[in-house]
């Protein structure tokens, strides 16, 4: 795990021996002299589900794209399922299902006419099974009702999921998934959801790229938070919980006397809500802080920091902000 905060030590990283992705010192300066991605090492483990994430500008899809061979690194290198890159490319790239900056299809043609034109363009692929691989993939995205349909009449939710259908027309080791949520509908959402979830169930390991942060605590196992290019912190989802204290949360008729029976750094008031970062505290002192300076307290909760609250104090900008 690496762990990285603005105003803390950073803890001493680990090698992480078994990952299905390794970075070090991968780095990408564009012509002008853009640092994109500042030398990163990244670990992503056999059978995780790992979420990448960042605000836009932050690096995630040059690294994604590096990562795949798309564009080349100025500096560092990488692995991929154990194998040098680019060096394995032959060998390991049919091994990795990937869907990058949103699907491109032939508008004119039906989806289902779209992935076979994929799967012919595959030398590994059997065409004598071209058809059961198409409508199985079509099938495990719920778009069999619309395989024939025209890929120009697909709403934006659709053409993501013939791209993840794509990705999965032959057996993968590694899916690497940039927004593959977008444009999606709550079901579609749930459903891509539940598909990740089957294929680590599967034994796939997939490198999701995502804003929306909700579907990541969902889904992911590790996560890595990306920052003006930089890999500020990487681990499982609990390790990353763990660098933030938990939250106090009070319902009372009276928040003026309650932040001052409260004593805790930063409160935020929010109608007949007030809540703080509880630190070192303990919540029964907390509690009984309130009960003694006369507070009415109608609910007391406290909170495990949230995933939101670790990103916000890693990068000291809210999630939608440019990088």
């Amino acid at each position: 795990m690496t762990i990285t905060l603005p105003a803390a030590a950073a803890a001493v990283p680990t090698v992480e021996v078994d990952a299905a992705v390794t970075t070090s010192g991968l780095e990408k300066r564009f012509r002008g002299g853009q640092l994109a991605v500042a030398g990163i090492d990244l670990a992503v483990p056999h059978g995780s589900v790992f979420g990448f994430l960042g605000p836009n500008g932050s690096g995630k899809t040059t690294t994604i794209r590096m990562l795949l061979g798309l564009i080349a690194p100025t500096s560092g290198s990488h692995t991929l399922l154990g194998r040098p890159m680019p060096g394995a490319a032959a060998e390991v790239l049919p091994l990795v299902g990937a869907l990058v900056e949103g699907p491109a299809f032939h508008p004119y043609l039906s989806g289902r006419d779209n992935l076979a034109r994929v799967d012919a363009a595959d030398r590994r692929a059997d065409p004598r099974t071209a058809a059961a691989r198409i409508d199985g993939a079509l099938d495990r995205v719920g778009l069999a009702a619309a395989a024939r349909k025209r890929y120009r009449a697909y709403s934006l939710g659709m053409r993501q999921r013939l791209g993840i259908a794509a990705a999965l027309l032959q057996p993968r080791e590694l899916l690497v998934l940039d927004e593959p949520t977008n444009g999606l509908d709550p079901q579609g959402t749930r459903e891509v959801r539940t598909l990740i979830q089957g294929l680590a169930d599967e034994g796939v390991t997939v490198l999701l790229s995502s804003h929306l942060l909700s579907e990541v605590e969902q889904v992911c196992t590790h996560v890595g938070v990306m920052h003006a290019g930089r890999l500020v912190a990487q681990g499982t989802m609990d390790e990353l919980r763990g660098t933030q204290s938990a939250r106090v949360r009070i319902e009372t008729t009276d928040p003026a006397a309650a932040v001052r029976a409260l004593g805790l750094p930063d409160p935020h008031v929010d109608g007949r809500h007030v809540s703080a970062v509880l630190g070192d505290r303990e919540p029964e002192k907390v509690l009984a802080a309130l009960v003694h300076a006369g507070v009415p307290v109608r609910q007391f909760t406290v909170a495990a920091a949230g995933l939101e609250d670790v990103f916000v104090a890693l990068t000291g900008e809210g999630f939608d902000v440019s990088g």
